[in-house]
């Protein structure tokens, strides 16, 4: 892997760079935080950076991201989401859903969250967007982005480039096979809705086909 060779290659401070984009996928903006966190985990195995000092950054990082995230989502979200345009009742479904699974999960959701790929990005937005006590998302946030860190920043230190290998090309398969879940799920909704339309017409002309056949024979008579 070229790209993974050249970055591992750089030296310095700039390597402390990598746990940082961390900040961006966690305020919502879609980045390779996790690959991030585990090529400067690499590079401190190397002793070109210092691992304390990885995992510190990117526990930081994921945190003020996170909050960020949770503020312009409890700011602006719901407004945004629910606006008149495209798709909204669409949106407006996926605002439903938020708000019931927030009211029974949130803590641990955020929590939880921050260890699943594609999906931390859009929690913190959630747990603004549902107004989750800002000292329980605050608290749980942090644990969640903590023990993530560490986790990752000592997988990434012991087990060295092969640990980055592994995790970049599953998390690629992983991505793949999420995205085709996803546009699975799309198709089989269009496909669902337009039958349910087709059947809903049908029961329509054949009611309004049966009253005119029992009014018939009501003219003749």
């Amino acid at each position: 892997m070229l790209l993974l060779g050249a970055i591992i290659s750089v030296g310095g401070g700039l390597g402390y760079a990598l746990p940082a984009i961390i900040g961006l996928e966690s305020m919502g903006i879609p980045s390779p935080g996790e690959t991030a966190l585990i090529l400067a985990a690499v590079l401190a195995s190397q002793g070109k950076l210092q691992i304390w000092l990885v995992i510190v950054i990117a526990s930081a990082s994921a945190i003020a991201g996170d909050n960020l995230g949770y503020l312009l989502g409890r700011k602006l979200g719901r407004r945004v989401l629910t606006a008149p345009g495209p798709l909204q009742a669409r949106r407006t479904k996926v605002i439903d859903a938020g708000d019931r699974f927030f009211a029974k999960h949130g803590p641990k959701a955020v929590f939880i969250g921050r260890w699943i790929a594609l999906v931390r990005f859009a929690v913190a937005w959630f747990a603004g967007i549902e107004h989750m006590r800002f000292r329980t998302f605050f608290v749980y946030n942090a644990l969640g982005g903590i023990t993530w860190a560490t986790a990752y920043g000592l997988v990434g230190f012991y087990a060295g480039k092969a640990a980055a290998d592994a995790i970049t090309t599953y998390g690629v398969y992983a991505a793949l096979g999420l995205a085709a879940l996803v546009v699975a799920f799309v198709v089989w909704r269009v496909v669902r809705e337009r039958r349910q339309g087709a059947d809903h017409a049908r029961v329509g002309a054949d009611g309004g086909s049966g009253g005119r056949d029992d009014g018939a024979p009501d003219d003749q008579e």
